[in-house]
């Protein structure tokens, strides 16, 4: 007889269902018999990666392929005094990650015991969720406001049990976007005994004037921790870096149970000359901007209701079950993310492509309707 190895797991990570991410375009091109599918599934940048990313890393095979037998430098100093000189931050302010959500968990097993409570909003990005029950944390999900974080009752929601609260700045996977007057005065409500993590994956296609200075509200509160990514703009999803900004204290204990070399090399150059790469930064921001403009118009002018998004996506609502929907534009060759998973059934989440890609996947959705 064998082993049950369900009952021998911790009772968090018996009730967890597993990551769903988007769907690969070479699977849907298998199961289908098809060419020429387009991924609009995980808000990845259709420019690709910079091109800055792209030499460092070319260089480095050529010129050091032999360096790739030792293990990278676990103080990842280079990229810390790159981020140090972006930010004016000293080094001691910064933790590196195998992307962010590497970073999100690891606040939240430094500062919560099992059966203390973690905060985070209906409709907000799922990992929080996912990390809270793993550690066997109490979930404390509060409701939302206009699809989006509503901090006065995050704020009241705090208790003496209350360790660490999420928030995403702009929202995955709604798009909402909180102002700096918001955001400066909920950190003021919350007692600095509670970890308050600013998850700005998407901030850097944020144009909107009142989006919070998340480095001025880190002086001023010791207990913001600001995580951000070289996932998204700067077209690094496959290397896997994100960091955090905080407290030294708060990046010290971070740094003690981090893994030593929880980014490698190729990972730790791109990202350094990525970095620098703010023409390409620009350049992936006005394409977004741009087209994610386009696609609600179009959307619009069929009637169809989005979510104002500041992100590099767009939430559709389809004013009926979604997937259905979602599968005939699989049909159609066209990926997007159905997003039942966050309480949104009815509703459709796109990444901006590019222009191409995105004319697809209107013709896609207005087909399937």
């Amino acid at each position: 007889m064998s082993m049950d190895f369900i009952t021998q797991a911790v009772e968090g990570v018996r009730g967890l269902q597993p990551y769903q991410p988007g769907k690969p375009v070479e699977v849907l091109e298998r199961e289908l018999g098809i060419k020429g599918a387009i991924k609009l599934a995980s808000n990845e940048n259709p420019l690709g990666p910079s091109p800055a990313a792209i030499e460092a890393i070319g260089l480095a095979e050529r010129a050091s392929t032999i360096e790739l037998s030792r293990y990278p430098d676990g103080n990842v100093f280079d990229l810390k005094s790159a981020l140090s000189g972006h930010y004016n931050l000293s080094l001691d302010h910064i933790t590196l990650g195998n992307g962010s959500n590497d970073l999100l968990e690891l606040v939240a097993r430094v500062f919560t015991a099992p059966g203390e409570e973690i905060i985070y909003s209906q409709y907000a990005f799922i990992v929080y969720a996912l990390t809270a029950k793993a550690i066997g944390a109490a979930s404390v999900e509060t409701p939302a406001l206009d699809w989006g974080h509503d901090l006065e009752k995050m704020a009241a929601a705090v208790t003496p049990q209350t360790k660490v609260i999420f928030i995403a700045n702009p929202n995955n996977p709604t798009g909402t976007v909180l102002a700096h007057n918001e955001v400066s005065d909920f950190l003021t409500a919350v007692p600095e005994r509670v970890i308050v993590v600013l998850d700005e994956a998407y901030y850097e296609y944020n144009q909107d004037p009142e989006y919070p200075d998340s480095l001025a509200l880190l002086e001023r509160h010791p207990n913001l921790v600001v995580a951000r990514t070289f996932s998204k703009i700067y077209g690094l999803a496959g290397l896997r870096v994100g960091y955090t900004l905080s407290h030294p204290d708060i990046a010290d204990l971070l740094n003690r149970v981090r893994q030593p070399f929880n980014v490698n090399s190729l990972a730790l150059m791109g990202a350094t000359a990525a970095l620098a790469d703010s023409k390409f930064v620009e350049r992936s921001r006005i394409l977004n901007s741009q087209e994610r403009e386009k696609i609600c118009q179009a959307l619009a002018n069929r009637g169809v209701t989005t979510i104002p998004s500041s992100g590099n996506f767009i939430t559709i609502d389809v004013g009926r079950p979604a997937m259905p929907v979602y599968e005939a534009m699989l049909r159609s060759g066209v990926i997007v993310r159905p997003i039942g998973g966050y309480g949104m059934p009815n509703h459709l989440r796109s990444t901006i492509g590019l222009p191409e890609e995105n004319e697809r996947m209107l013709d896609a959705l207005f087909y399937a309707f």
